[in-house]
């Protein structure tokens, strides 16, 4: 019987050859699908820095993916720059805005902090949508960007090709939050969450380290925010509203905090679920309309229910006994 490090490494390796097979077996829709997934999944990488391993509570996220989808889209449609040198410039605009705003911001802490940050997601759409703006946005209008086609004449269609781009993404960017967690970084981090003033006597610079933790998060949101806007050709002011931040959150408990690999839960637990709640309500009928929300909150408490730790939780569970068996 395979130990459980043999047995995560197959189940990675498993995973990864599915994603890859993936957009060769589906629809063009479908894969349209799993590239928003991987998108989510990168979002919620960083927000799980942020809340599962440093104990900070952010609902404001959906501004930096709005700031990394526009970024993107002005970069691309308005100055002219090349799509794969746009999200890279547009994440490390998010990541100089996280870390400003997280200086002063993390010296709340707790529910100051998420208050500061439920500010943030309300004003986002707000400011996105002044006129101040429309020469550079389109002010409420949102920027419309052509989708990048596959290079050198490879045998991929459009969606294709940015499935593969963000597959390739958020493989790195997995790889490097998994680095970060190991490293010395990583350790202040748990510690600050777990004893933070034994980790300051111990020399942790706490404001310094939640600051950086801060704006590798949002940039993280940056990278999502600006492969939606590639995959999707469009952002709008509406597209970043309060319940996309919301719906961050949810990912990183349903999938499982402190997590990196319950991203991918959660990220599928957004874009099917809701969907699912649609089509349950509308068994209902025409009367039925208000019923989704409904729908989804059932699901959602049954998810809690039955996977207290989260998607990921329940995994290492099954593996425990499997493996133990």
């Amino acid at each position: 019987m395979p130990g459980p490090r043999l047995t995560r490494a197959i189940a990675t390796l498993a995973v990864f050859a599915l994603a890859v097979a993936f957009p060769f077996l589906a629809s063009g829709y479908h894969v349209y699908q799993g590239a928003q997934v991987l998108v989510l999944a990168i979002a919620l990488l960083g927000l799980n820095l942020l809340t599962g391993f440093n104990g900070q509570i952010s609902l404001g996220h959906g501004a930096f993916f709005a700031i990394g989808g526009y970024g993107a889209a002005i970069l691309t449609a308005k100055l002219g720059v090349p799509y794969l040198l746009a999200v890279p410039l547009a994440s490390l605009v998010c990541f100089a805005a996280g870390f400003l705003f997280g200086f002063p911001a993390l010296r709340f802490g707790g529910l100051y902090l998420a208050l500061a940050t439920f500010a943030l997601a309300v004003a986002a759409p707000q400011i996105l949508a002044w006129k101040g703006f429309d020469a550079w946005t389109g002010g409420s209008s949102g920027v419309s960007l052509v989708k990048p086609h596959a290079p050198f004449a490879l045998p991929l269609t459009t969606d294709q090709w940015l499935y593969f781009i963000c597959l390739v993404s958020a493989a790195l960017l997995y790889v490097a939050a998994r680095n970060l967690v190991a490293s010395r970084i990583g350790r202040a981090l748990i510690a600050l969450r777990d004893q933070p003033i034994a980790a300051e006597t111990m020399g942790v610079n706490a404001a310094l380290t939640k600051t950086i933790c801060f704006g590798i998060s949002a940039l993280y949101a940056g990278v999502a925010g600006a492969l939606s806007a590639l995959a999707v050709g469009f952002v709008s002011p509406e597209s970043f509203g309060l319940a996309l931040s919301l719906s961050f959150l949810v990912g990183i408990v349903v999938g499982g905090l402190a997590s990196l690999g319950g991203a991918l839960f959660g990220a599928l637990f957004i874009e099917f679920v809701p969907s699912l709640a649609d089509q349950m309500s509308g068994n209902f009928g025409e009367g039925a309309k208000a019923l989704p929300g409904a729908v989804y909150g059932v699901l959602l408490i049954v998810a809690m229910a039955v996977m207290p730790g989260g998607a990921a939780g329940a995994v290492r569970a099954i593996m425990r006994r499997t493996v133990g068996s």
